[in-house]
């Protein structure tokens, strides 16, 4: 049953335009644009198409995490509950512990079809990345927990459409300060040392340190990425509301 939801769940999610420019366009645009391109200081050495796309890429991989596992999800939670689906599928043979977790395997089926395209997009541009896939992966896998717990807090406890604001406000926000696209640096320094505690800026550090300078698995993103997943699907699954 839960595989079959998951499917289902992730047919639904691959199917709204909207979302589809969210989690698939977005991130690859971006990508594609700001490395041909030296729109943003991105620091010393990353002057050239190599180097621009050796802090980028992780970036965009980190931001289509938050796309998909925080708005996408919060969005489409949010209008489901408000329309008595979530109530209805409660009621189904299908435990409500089952419909979360074919909702987390939908999120990660979709984020494997981004990271196979993004990373696609980038090799094909020239990016060379060193340090362990399974290091990047594993950080990946914290990054969903630690962006999901928050959109399902969001979907559970507000209405849908103060959902739809507050998701869309939020990854505009870390699109511009979350440390994916525009480096920390280029910040106030207070500023930056608290936008550094955020997901998106630990997923996008830790992505960076691996797969750019070859590190084996950075402890303070990880360390970041787990209190934020525990802290968030904590409360999530204390407060959230079914209907």
């Amino acid at each position: 049953m839960i595989a079959s939801q998951a499917v289902l769940e992730t047919r639904m999610l691959l199917r709204h335009g909207e979302q589809l420019l969210l989690t698939m366009v977005i991130p690859t645009l971006i990508l594609v644009v700001f490395s041909g391109m030296d729109l943003i200081d991105l620091g010393a050495g990353r002057e050239d198409r190599a180097g621009r796309l050796e802090f980028l890429a992780p970036g965009v991989l980190a931001l289509a995490v938050l796309s998909t596992a925080f708005t996408g999800q919060a969005i489409a939670t949010g209008f489901e509950r408000r329309y008595g689906v979530l109530k209805r599928l409660g009621s189904t043979p299908l435990p409500r512990a089952g419909l979360m977790t074919a909702k987390t395997g939908a999120v990660l089926a979709t984020l494997s079809l981004q990271i196979v395209l993004l990373s696609s997009v980038a090799l094909a541009l020239g990016w060379e990345p060193r340090g362990n896939p399974f290091s990047a992966a594993l950080l990946i896998l914290l990054g969903t927990a630690a962006c999901a717990g928050p959109g399902l807090l969001l979907a559970g406890t507000l209405r849908a459409e103060a959902t739809l604001a507050a998701a869309n406000l939020v990854f505009v926000l870390l699109l511009v300060g979350g440390g994916v696209v525009i480096p920390l640096e280029n910040f106030p320094a207070p500023v930056a040392d608290v936008l550094a505690f955020g997901p998106s800026a630990a997923l996008a550090d830790g992505l960076r340190a691996v797969l750019a300078d070859g590190a084996a698995l950075p402890i303070g993103p990880v360390v970041i990425l787990l209190v934020w997943g525990v802290a968030s699907l904590a409360a999530a699954a204390r407060f959230f509301r079914w209907e």
